[in-house]
Parts: C-alpha cells; sequence; structure tokens
C-alpha cells in the first residue's frame, strides 16, 4: 500500500474498475452553455458514455459525469450522455438542439449529431461521492521523463488529491507523484504499469524520493480516452465474423475490449437495452447489417454456425461458466443469484442441462466453423494485450500499441458483479463435477484433434 502519515500523501480509497450504477441523486441543474455539433468522429466529450432508451434526464447525466470528475456533460439524441473536460469545437443555434430527454418531458437532451452540453456543478453534501484516485503502485521512472510525462506541476506540498486533480481536470488517466513534483500521463510503451516495484522504494522523505528512480502511480477518476472513440463500419464488412461463446464465458467483456482496441462498434445476434445502455451501440443494429466488427452470438445449430464466414470462439472453464450464467439468469448482468436460488433444485437442473450444451457448443464450432481462432477466457484475463493483439489481427484491424495499452488500462469496463457473493463461489456436488469433467475431457481431445491447444489445466478441479 502507498505510504501514509504527517508529512506524506494520503491515498484515497478508489473505484477503479467499479461501475456506477447510475441511479438518479438529488443534483442540481448545471450551467447550460449551449448546442454543439457532434459528429461522433474524434468526440470531445468521450470521458464516460451511458445511454438509456427510457429514463435519460439531465440530472442524470450531470451526476454522472460530476461522480468521474468531469466538467461537462453532453446530452445527445434524447438518450444518450457523453462526459468531457472540453468543450465541442463548434457551436450551433440553440433550436437545433430539439429533442426532449427520454425520462424528463420538457428538457432538451440535443437531437442527432447535435449535443445539449452543460457545465457540470459541484457535488452536494449527501449526494453520490465523486470517485478518487487509485494506487496502483511505485514504479521506476521511465528514461526520458520531458517524453513520458506529458504535463507536470511543481509546488510545496503536493498531495495525491492535488495531483489527480491537476491530471483529472486535464483528462490524464494517470498522476504520478515523485517528490513535490506530479507528472500526467497515459500508459505507454516506455511507461507499460507492467513491472512495479517493492512499495518501499517509494516510500521515502519527499525530498530524499525527489533524487531517487522512482515514482508513485495512481488512477484518476478520468478515463483513459485514446480508445475510447467508436463507430460503424465505414463500409460494410465483406467477412462475416461470430465472437462466439458458451453464455457465462465473458463475452460482453470480450465486446468490450474489441470495441475500445478496433475502434468499432460490436452487433448481437439478440438485443439486449441493457447492454445497449452500457454504450453497446451495436446492440441496437440489426445483426445482419455487417456495419459492425464481430456478432455476439451464443447459438451452436450447423444451420447458425454456416451463417458465418470466421468466428472467434471463446471458451472459457464450465465451473465459472456455469457460475456467472446462473448469476445472470437470476440476477441481471451485474448481480448475484440469492442463496436460496443455490439451494433450489433449480441449480442442479441447469447443471444438467447447461454443462452439456457447453461441451456441444464447442463440438458444433470446432466441426462446422470455417475459420476459427479458439480464445481461452483465462488467458485473455492473464496475459491481455498479446492475447488481444492476435484477436484485432484475426480481424484484420491495424492497431496502435498505445491503443492496446489504452484498452488495457480500461480493461474492467463496467462488468464486475455488485452485491454479495454466494457463500459457496462453486456449489458443485461431486456427481456435479463428475459430469462437468467428463465434457471437460471430451472438448480438451476435440480441440487437440483440430490442432489446437488443450484446454488449460485449471479446468478440473484438484
Amino acid at each position: 500500500p502507498p505510504r501514509t502519515g504527517k508529512k506524506q500523501r494520503v491515498a484515497s480509497s478508489g473505484e477503479q474498475g467499479q461501475d456506477s450504477d447510475l441511479s438518479l441523486v438529488s443534483f442540481p441543474a448545471g450551467t447550460y452553455v449551449g448546442c454543439f455539433s457532434d459528429d461522433g468522429q474524434e468526440r470531445t466529450l468521450k470521458g464516460a458514455v451511458f445511454y438509456d432508451l427510457r429514463k435519460m434526464t439531465v440530472s442524470h447525466c450531470q451526476d454522472a459525469c460530476a461522480e468521474r470528475s468531469y466538467v461537462y456533460a453532453g446530452l445527445e439524441a434524447g438518450a444518450e450522455c457523453y462526459c468531457g473536460n472540453r468543450l465541442p469545437a463548434m457551436s450551433v443555434r440553440p433550436e437545433e438542439c430539439n429533442l426532449e430527454c427520454k425520462g424528463e418531458k420538457g428538457s432538451v437532451c440535443g437531437a442527432v449529431g447535435r449535443l445539449s452540453v452543460y457545465r457540470v456543478d459541484e457535488l452536494q453534501l449527501g449526494s453520490r461521492k465523486r470517485r478518487t484516485a487509485t494506487y496502483r503502485g511505485c514504479f521506476r521512472l521511465p528514461e526520458n521523463i520531458t517524453h513520458a510525462f506529458a504535463d507536470s506541476l511543481a509546488q510545496a506540498n503536493v498531495t495525491v488529491e492535488t495531483c489527480s486533480g491537476f491530471c483529472s481536470q486535464k483528462e490524464f488517466p494517470l498522476a504520478v507523484l515523485r517528490g513535490w513534483k506530479c507528472y500526467c500521463a497515459y500508459p505507454t510503451p516506455q511507461f507499460s504499469l507492467r513491472d512495479a516495484m517493492d512499495s518501499s522504494l517509494c516510500g521515502q522523505d519527499p525530498e530524499a524520493q525527489r533524487l531517487a528512480d522512482y515514482c508513485e502511480v495512481y488512477q484518476t477518476p478520468v478515463q483513459d480516452t485514446r480508445c475510447t472513440d467508436r463507430r460503424f463500419l465505414p463500409n460494410k464488412s465483406k467477412v462475416f465474423v461470430a465472437l462466439s461463446s458458451f453464455p457465462g464465458a465473458g463475452n460482453t467483456w470480450a465486446r468490450h475490449l474489441i470495441e475500445h482496441a478496433t475502434g468499432f462498434y460490436t452487433g448481437s445476434y439478440y438485443f439486449d437495452g441493457t447492454l445497449y445502455n452500457k454504450g453497446f451501440k451495436g446492440e441496437k443494429d440489426h445483426w445482419r447489417s455487417r456495419r459492425t466488427i464481430c456478432v455476439k452470438t451464443h447459438e451452436s445449430g450447423r444451420r447458425e454456425i454456416e451463417m458465418f464466414d470466421s468466428a472467434i470462439l471463446l471458451i472459457r472453464n464450465p465451473y465459472r461458466s456455469l457460475v456467472a450464467e446462473f448469476n445472470r439468469k437470476c440476477a441481471g448482468h451485474l448481480g448475484y443469484a440469492a442463496d436460496r436460488n443455490w439451494k433450489s433444485k433449480e441449480w442442479p437442473d441447469f447443471v444438467n442441462s447447461y454443462s452439456s450444451w457447453w461441451s456441444s457448443h464447442v463440438l458444433d464450432w470446432l466441426k462446422y466453423g470455417k475459420r476459427l481462432l479458439v480464445v481461452h477466457y483465462e488467458e485473455l484475463r492473464r496475459s491481455l494485450v498479446p492475447t488481444l493483439r492476435q484477436m484485432v489481427a484475426f480481424l484484420n484491424v491495424s492497431v496502435s500499441e498505445e491503443r492496446l495499452l489504452c484498452v488495457e488500462n480500461n480493461k474492467e469496463g463496467s462488468f464486475r458483479r455488485r452485491g454479495r457473493r454466494p457463500h459457496d463461489p462453486e456449489p458443485f456436488t461431486p456427481e456435479m463435477k463428475d459430469l462437468i469433467n467428463g465434457y471437460i475431457r471430451t472438448v480438451d481431445k476435440a480441440l487437440r484433434d483440430h490442432n489446437w491447444t488443450g484446454l488449460p489445466r485449471e479446468y478440473v478441479p484438484r
């Protein structure tokens, strides 16, 4: 942990990787700035994005932006909210923002390609707390500090809060402290945050630290915006690509990574309004439009597989997948099933039917898929950038290393479950384990027979 004490900086508790539920709270109206053009390319308000097709209000958007330390909140097309610290370049006539907010009669939420922009006022006491800086670790300074760190602030007694606030204002995701100097940065190949040092190396008196080769790094509340711009494909895709997985295997998270890495929306065989509201704009697009970089599917019949020219086949440990999908069925994308669900007959019935589907899903795609890339969820978690690099190459998109590091910095997205976990995270009986382990062996053999690496050893509980 970072050092604390009298002359020392105190790290605030952070929520990095935790998504706010963006629920409505009492929030004063911000100052209306005006109506601006927004072409969706290189938008300036791109720090946080969410949609709400039914309940969007001005205060809903403002609160979400204020919580993340953004200065401006922009509302578009009646249901879309964007945050940032710089105003869009082109203002237009006020009457061009003429769409009513979906959740608030009489209030204006921009129009198509038009943003109603508000300057966000301070959060009132008693409403949701502003997000704060999160300690990332102690790191060796890069060789060329001026090249690696884009902005800096030097003042006596600089604190984590001062530095994080300064860097947030300038939309940098990292606040770096060395002695009494504060630097703002992005993760880059020269400063990738891969090799954390022992925290004690940064725990000296600030004056001594100023002479050392180490620095403390904090994640600011703002997003790394180098990879948040996304759009539909400019021309219809000639290759129709599936992102196929068994439910509960991390398909939504993989879509988040692919969209931020490639800059293009992903589509879906299904329409899920919850995912659309989380910023997956391709969710509303017809799955056969070919305007998206790949299409989510859980289907596994021959006809459904042969419709696609190629597929990324995402496989996850069935023990984890079954628990994740049961949680989703009982409590939605971000909740946990209650104890009564696990103790009812519903759980063993679910395991019996779904574990065979986990196996047949992989076997069918190996049999009927025309061109496959097999990706293990666990490998994507463990080795994100190299695995994502393979996926992006398979999708025939070229991506800079900086963009991939930006994705890594934003990797969690909004997909962490909230609430209390069940007492037993793997409530499997010996009979269930025998059944599932048989399917694991079948799938492992099929992968090897098709010249793929077998399943990770951790799939079978030991």
